[in-house]
């Protein structure tokens, strides 16, 4: 059974995961599968399950475009489909940075406002607790 953290953890990644594909491929464009990968390695994804539906809506909305590229370094294995972000994406985008910074930050003071005298939250805006090696 899913625990309460997990459940309000996948309901954020799924009201963010669009804006988090257009901000990785505002960097370079990725295919498909380098794309979950990036989204799996930062805990936004579960699954490429989820991922490829998200893109097709993203490139009907126009938000992303695709091509499909022939990879030189993996000896003539079949084309992969690059996805690229647009200048819609790209507004998309720079909304949705302007909208959640207001959101977070509003969120970050109510939390710290709810936390008893003394004690301090879990978690600390802007912090990792992820391991790196």
């Amino acid at each position: 059974m899913e625990s309460q953290a997990e459940r309000i953890a996948t309901n954020l990644r799924k009201g963010v995961l669009e804006y988090c594909v257009l901000a990785l491929l505002s960097g370079r464009d990725m295919y498909g599968l380098e794309l979950a990968g990036a989204l799996m390695d930062r805990g936004l994804s579960a699954s490429e399950g989820s991922l490829y539906p998200l893109l097709a809506r993203m490139r009907e909305a126009g938000a992303v475009e695709t091509r499909w590229e022939q990879p030189e370094d993996t000896g003539g294995t079949r084309p992969r489909r690059y996805y690229a972000i647009t200048a819609r994406g790209r507004e998309l985008l720079a909304v949705f940075a302007t909208v959640w910074g207001g959101i977070a930050g509003e969120v970050e003071s109510l939390i710290a406002a709810a936390q008893p005298p003394g004690q301090v939250a879990d978690h600390q805006p802007g912090t990792d607790t992820k391991e790196t090696s």
